[in-house]
């Protein structure tokens, strides 16, 4: 795996609720069935992912304190219909606690396959995901998930504050302690004033806006988001962008966030993690070497942010042709 680093000197360094589908049957690599975006398209099988049970974690003493997440050769391949898939033939990676890593990816390079392993919600066929030191083999305790459809992963028939409160219920947090942390949530997504509100009353921004809050309120030590702002406007996206950045600074959770924007994963990203075209292994890692303070007009008008957009844009171009790194 190649690492690609260039840093100037005038620089600076830089749960949800959900309802688990039985595992899908393929990915979204071309050729391979159709899979929801979002696990929460039938609310009447509720659980929660972020107070999954723990039992199904197994600590592995080796883990290193720092990271956070560490892949490990993991490999993720479909069978049925009479044909074998291989979506994912090898991925190794860490991300060290409180880091918020993008990763980019041709279509259909198994970015998805690789989120719902690392969420647990899917098994891997080899390797292994740690979280925290602990295997992951179902939903682990302290994740939240940021699905791309967020109209399928809301309840509508609840208000925007029974929303997100509906995983504490399940942590089994006191109403007193829910109710505050709902409050805290709210403001931290600028929704204090829709809280009795339902889903279906508000903008495809807004809603989105609720789904990170029920994150929020769980105050899980990581963030996985399929490519959450994908669905909205460029303005929205914008302020998302802005708000899911300012909220990882102030909270210092860990971030995985998978994206098809470039300009996105250089502008969020600490580092932007490049996949290639199926079977799926790490083309490179792109140390962004942006200031850590960002906005929308000044980073992007940056010339290092330019630099950076090339570099990532120049390494999907490979991808699509079907380049890969070559052996150690």
């Amino acid at each position: 795996m190649a690492r690609i680093t260039r840093r100037r000197p005038s620089s600076g360094a830089a749960t949800v609720t959900t309802t688990v589908e039985p595992p899908p049957a393929a990915e979204d690599a071309a050729g391979l069935p159709d899979q929801p975006d979002s696990l929460l398209a039938e609310p009447a099988a509720e659980t929660s992912v972020a107070a999954a049970t723990p039992v199904a974690s197994t600590p592995v003493a080796s883990a290193p304190v720092a990271v956070a997440l560490d892949v490990r050769g993991l490999r993720k391949v479909y069978t049925g219909h009479g044909r074998i898939t291989e979506a994912i033939e090898h991925l190794t990676f860490t991300v060290d606690r409180g880091q918020f890593l993008c990763l980019v990816g041709p279509s259909g390079a198994g970015k998805t396959t690789l989120l719902r392993c690392v969420a647990g919600l899917i098994e891997p066929t080899a390797g292994e995901v740690l979280l925290d030191g602990a295997r992951v083999t179902s939903p682990p305790p302290g994740m939240g998930v940021v699905f791309q459809e967020y109209g399928r992963s809301l309840f509508p028939w609840m208000t925007v504050r029974q929303n997100v409160e509906r995983p504490l219920i399940e942590k089994g947090m006191k109403k007193a302690e829910r109710r505050e942390a709902v409050e805290e949530a709210l403001a931290a997504v600028g929704l204090s004033d829709s809280g009795d509100a339902h889903p279906w009353q508000l903008s495809g921004g807004m809603q989105q806006r609720v789904a990170i809050a029920r994150a929020v309120a769980y105050r899980p030590s990581i963030f996985l988001m399929d490519e959450p702002f994908a669905a909205v406007d460029a303005q929205t996206r914008a302020e998302l962008e802005d708000l899911v950045r300012s909220l990882w600074r102030r909270l210092g959770v860990t971030v995985l966030f998978i994206t098809h924007d470039i300009d996105e994963a250089v502008y969020l990203g600490e580092r932007v993690l490049v996949l290639s075209n199926r079977p799926t292994v790490v083309l490179a890692d792109v140390t962004v070497d942006l200031p850590a303070d960002r906005d929308q007009l000044t980073t992007r008008s940056d010339r290092r942010f330019a630099e950076l957009r090339a570099q990532v844009y120049e390494l999907i171009q490979q991808a699509k042709a079907g380049h890969r790194p070559q052996p150690a």
